[in-house]
C-alpha cells in the first residue's frame, strides 16, 4: 500500500485565503499613527505652557541677561556697548552702590516687618476659623477681601489714613497721648507703615491657605491630646503647628519671594509727595530702584543687571527654605 504524500494529508479545502495587499497598509498606518498619537499627546497638552513660558519667560531673562552687560540706553535700545560685568561692578562697588545697599536693606527690613506678623497673623485667625463660630462663612469670604483689593486702591486709602495731617493714624494716637507721626519722612515709620499695607492685603490670603491645611489634619489627634489634658492652646502648639510644618514652610518662601519683588506698594506710598521711595530713598526697594535706572536714568543695562541680582537673591531664599526643610524633615 503506498503511502500518502504530504500534500495529500493537507486539508482538501487548501491553505486560508490572504488578505489584500491593499487592504493592509491602511491597516498597518491606522495602527502606527494611533501610536504615535498615543505618545505624543501628553506632549501636546502641556506644549502650550512651555511656548507661553518660553515666550514671556524664558526669553525676557535670558534678553535681561544679555543687556546686564552692556551699557544700553532707554532711547538708543539699538546700540549696545559690551561692557561685561561692569554694570554688576558699579552697583556693588561704583557711585551707584550707596544707592544700592541702601534698596538691599530696605528690602529685607520691610521683608522682615511685613512677612513675619503677617504669617503670625494669618495662623492666628486661620486657628480661630477652624472652630465652630457663629459666621464662620461670612468671615471666611471677608478675608479675601483684602487680596481682591487692587494695589493701588489699598495703597492710597492707607497713604490718607497715614497722612500727617488728618490721618486716622495719627488721631488714634493722639488718643492715647502720642503726638502726631511724620510717617512718611523717618526710615522705620515710613516702613512700618508699608508694612501695614502688605500685611493688611496679605494676612487673609495666607490664613486660607492654612486653614485648609488644618481641615485636613485628622481629628483623632486631637481627642487623643483633649484625652490627655491638653487645652487649645497646647494641643495649637504640639499637634496643629507640627502638622502644618510644610504649609507654614510654603507660605515663608512665597512670602520671602514677593517681599523680594515689593513694587506697587512703597511706589504708590510716595506717590502722593512726589518721592516714589521716599525723599531720602528711606523706603526705597531694589525694585523700585531698577525701575529708576530704567526709566528714569535711563540705563537698561545697569537696570537689568539688578533684575538678575533680585533673581540671585531668589533663588538663594528659595535655596536656604529648602535646606531648612530638609533639616526639619530629618529631624522629625
Amino acid at each position: 500500500m503506498a503511502t500518502p504524500t504530504r500534500t495529500d494529508r493537507s486539508d482538501p479545502a487548501g491553505p486560508p485565503p490572504t488578505a489584500p495587499q491593499g487592504r493592509r497598509e491602511p491597516t498597518a498606518l491606522r495602527s502606527r499613527l494611533h501610536r504615535w498619537g498615543h505618545l505624543a499627546s501628553p506632549y501636546l497638552f502641556v506644549a502650550p505652557f512651555f511656548l507661553v513660558f518660553a515666550a514671556f519667560g524664558l526669553f525676557p531673562l535670558l534678553y535681561t541677561g544679555w543687556l546686564s552687560l552692556h551699557r544700553v540706553s532707554l532711547y538708543n535700545v539699538d546700540k549696545a556697548d559690551w561692557v561685561g560685568l561692569q554694570n554688576y561692578s558699579d552697583l556693588l562697588f561704583g557711585p551707584p552702590s550707596h544707592y544700592f545697599w541702601n534698596a538691599l536693606g530696605n528690602t529685607v527690613t520691610l521683608g522682615v516687618l511685613s512677612t513675619v506678623p503677617q504669617l503670625l497673623a494669618a495662623l492666628g485667625l486661620a486657628h480661630l476659623l477652624n472652630y465652630r463660630l457663629p459666621a464662620r462663612g461670612f468671615f471666611r469670604t471677608a478675608l479675601l477681601a483684602p487680596y481682591a483689593t487692587s494695589v493701588a486702591a489699598a495703597t492710597l486709602v492707607f497713604a490718607l489714613i497715614f497722612s500727617p495731617e488728618g490721618g486716622m493714624a495719627n488721631w488714634l494716637l493722639g488718643l492715647v497721648g502720642a503726638g502726631p507721626v511724620r510717617w512718611e519722612a523717618g526710615p522705620w515709620s515710613s516702613q512700618i507703615a508699608v508694612s501695614v499695607i502688605v500685611i493688611w492685603r496679605w494676612t487673609g490670603y495666607n490664613a486660607l491657605i492654612y486653614l485648609a491645611a488644618m481641615q485636613a489634619i485628622p481629628r483623632e489627634l486631637y481627642e487623643a491630646a483633649a484625652i490627655d489634658g491638653a487645652n487649645r492652646w497646647q494641643q495649637f502648639r504640639n499637634v496643629t503647628v507640627p502638622e502644618l510644618r510644610p504649609t507654614i514652610l510654603f507660605t515663608v518662601v512665597v512670602s520671602s519671594i514677593g517681599a523680594t519683588q515689593l513694587f506697587g506698594e512703597p511706589y504708590l506710598f510716595g506717590g502722593q509727595s512726589g518721592h516714589q521711595g521716599g525723599a531720602d530713598h528711606q523706603y526705597e526697594t531694589l525694585g523700585i530702584f531698577m525701575y529708576d535706572q530704567g526709566f528714569h536714568s535711563s540705563m537698561l543695562g545697569r537696570a537689568s543687571a539688578i533684575a538678575w541680582i533680585m533673581f540671585g537673591l531668589l533663588l538663594l531664599v528659595g535655596l536656604a527654605n529648602t535646606l531648612i526643610a530638609r533639616r526639619l524633615r530629618s529631624a522629625t
